[in-house]
């Protein structure tokens, strides 16, 4: 794919993107979570092109976004507790993992060669109105190489895969700035922590989940230990030391809310990582402590994967200056 040269799409090329995306190509596309490397997904050559744009292993499954209930009830089986999380939380941050239909029509890449299949209906306008005219179910795992941070901006996407789609569709920033909550059912448990809080969820179905959040063989995205990573090495916790991504009254070089507020620290949580690696210059990035609570779930687990050892990189240790 290499070589290709990227389009930066707006609104008014809406009809372009979807013929694009039906035409077997790439199209990165905004939605209230992160932006997405989108592609048909009944299609297996334009399946595989997303995991050679991104150098994404191809036994971790993507995502499948859909425009309305129908279209996902073609694709997966729905029992009692699927149908109420949908009802109660769709179009929004949630992706639901259910058993494939016989006939569901997918290519195999896209759920990794397992019977069951990641569902979402995303909530932001242009991400819908794209998905309703292109017609197809798209499968999208984030718009950045693997295992990097995940990108917020069109601007994000492009300076990480520019040249190797075929066009982003720029939507400006994101709102929620994490990606989505991944449920199973049957029995209902949580594989990703992510947009829509844990909380929410317990209470529309009147239960606790459990938690799969690092198998040994991913099942949803997101799951694998070292991910959503600077090029710096990243240290949590932390209540000085420099350079500091703050949050709260814990002040740094950034705050990712100064309020404490968790809605606002997720929305910024992606595009300060990034100003706080080139700011940090391969010197370990300080994290102060982030609330166990709400979207504080999410944040806390992208950063763990951000802080995670990768074979290229020590883990990160505290300063002794």
């Amino acid at each position: 794919m290499t070589g290709i040269n990227t389009l930066t799409l707006g609104r008014a090329d809406l009809p372009k993107a979807a013929k694009l995306l039906q035409d077997g190509r790439l199209v990165a596309f905004p939605t209230e979570t992160v932006y997405g490397l989108g592609a048909d997904a009944r299609n297996g050559q334009a399946v595989a092109a997303i995991y050679a744009a991104k150098g994404r292993p191809s036994f971790n499954p993507l995502i499948v976004h859909v425009a309305t209930m129908a279209q996902a009830e073609t694709l997966a089986h729905f029992d009692d507790d699927a149908r109420a999380m949908a009802q109660a939380f769709w179009p929004g941050p949630l992706s639901l993992v259910l058993s494939l239909r016989d006939d569901h029509g997918l290519s195999s890449l896209v759920t990794a060669g397992l019977n069951t299949v990641a569902i979402r209906m995303p909530a932001q306008p242009l991400a819908r109105d794209l998905l309703t005219l292109a017609d197809c179910p798209v499968a999208a795992p984030s718009a950045n190489p693997s295992g990097q941070i995940s990108p917020t901006t069109a601007a994000h996407v492009l300076a990480g895969l520019s040249g190797r789609i075929d066009a982003v569709l720029d939507d400006g920033p994101c709102e929620v700035g994490v990606e989505s909550t991944i449920v199973a059912t049957n029995p209902v448990r949580l594989l990703r922590p992510g947009g829509l809080p844990v909380e929410a969820l317990e209470a529309a179905i009147g239960q606790p989940l459990s938690r799969e959040l690092n198998p040994d063989t991913p099942t949803a995205p997101g799951q694998l230990t070292s991910h959503y990573a600077p090029d710096a090495p990243v240290l949590l916790n932390q209540t000085e030391g420099a350079p500091m991504l703050g949050f709260g009254p814990v002040n740094g070089a950034l705050n990712l809310s100064p309020a404490g507020d968790l809605h606002e620290a997720a929305a910024n949580l992606f595009a300060m990582l990034r100003e706080m690696d080139e700011i940090a210059q391969g010197d370990t990035i300080h994290v102060a402590p982030i609330p166990m609570t709400g979207l504080g779930l999410a944040i806390n687990d992208r950063l763990s994967r951000a802080a995670a050892p990768r074979p290229s990189r020590p883990p990160a240790t505290a300063s002794t200056d």
